[in-house]
């Protein structure tokens, strides 16, 4: 499921984003701790080029602290980069964040001059609540679904820090089909832009190999199936979500199979590790020159027809 939603407010926040980059000392990308490399926006690390980096796991508690750590030290290892875990409802973590902030451009705190942040992220990871967390007033809008945020906006934080606020941005095609269906699972893109049935039998596959437990202990199944759609039908019987003829009620589970997710009345659940993460985006690579040659031949066959 290659993703393309990529709304006019996004295309203006990129060039926003292009004309003040330079001025910024430190930049804040907020990621959705179940899926860091999915929500990871590449353009970022394009338009932030050297400029210091902290990036912040939200929703710690929605996602396998195991694998959490994983990633803390995946991009810890990365240059210019630091990590933390947190959840916005937790202030003790989030006042922790202007101390790593200045941690990371300690010259501007020796100065005692402001220290110029950008925060930034695509939708529906938690950044406006985070925000407001750390103004300790609201500040900017929030929403349970993407695409809040729609214009920029400066804070500043009264401690030495300005914090400018961007749209959540989607790049404009998201090329890795599973982060595609890992974006859909978690809700960072609108559900009007998806296969309900498609994304919910994508996340039943994926936590029968990684989580079996905890789908037969949250569904009470005894015995789970080796076919992912006969778990998927085990878990209609089991919530009573059946049509007439006694034929299963596929969209019914499939709503209740993702809204179990997003709320964490599966438990703790990760989507990807980094080593995940690594192969699919050599496999992503290889996919994405195999379409450019494809196109290319495709131009220059068009081209000798119509030289005929």
């Amino acid at each position: 499921m290659a993703i393309q939603w990529y709304p006019g407010h996004m295309h203006k926040a990129r060039k926003q984003i292009e004309e003040i980059i330079s001025k910024i000392d430190l930049v804040i990308e907020v990621l959705d701790a179940r899926i860091p490399y999915s929500s990871e926006n590449p353009m970022i690390q394009t338009l932030r080029k050297n400029t210091p980096c902290i990036k912040i796991l939200n929703k710690a508690d929605l996602a396998d602290p195991d694998i959490t750590q994983m990633w803390l030290d995946h991009f810890k290892a990365q240059e210019h980069v630091t990590a933390i875990a947190l959840t916005t409802s937790n202030l003790k973590q989030v006042q922790s964040i202007p101390d790593v902030c200045r941690a990371m451009v300690p010259e501007k705190d020796q100065e005692h001059r402001v220290l110029n942040t950008m925060i930034m992220g695509i939708p529906n990871v938690g950044k406006s609540t985070l925000i407001n967390a750390l103004a300790g007033r609201v500040v900017a809008k929030t929403g349970n679904e993407p695409a809040v945020t729609k214009s920029q906006q400066r804070i500043n934080l009264q401690n030495g820090i300005v914090l400018s606020d961007t749209p959540g941005i989607l790049w404009p095609k998201v090329e890795n089909e599973s982060s595609g269906y890992r974006l859909a699972v978690t809700g960072a893109i609108k559900d009007t832009a998806m296969n309900y049935e498609d994304v919910a039998f994508f996340a039943i596959e994926y936590l029968c190999s990684a989580y079996p437990e905890r789908l037969k202990e949250r569904y009470k199944i005894e015995s789970l199936p080796d076919d992912p759609m006969m778990v998927f039908e085990a878990i209609g019987r089991a919530r009573g979500a059946i049509k007439s003829g006694h034929r299963i009620n596929y969209h019914k589970v499939s709503e209740l199979i993702l809204h179990e997710i997003r709320s964490g009345k599966l438990g703790q659940l990760s989507l990807e590790t980094p080593s995940m993460a690594l192969q699919e985006q050599e496999e992503t690579l290889i996919k994405v020159e195999e379409k450019r040659k494809a196109t290319e031949q495709k131009l220059a066959m068009s081209k000798k027809k119509r030289r005929k």
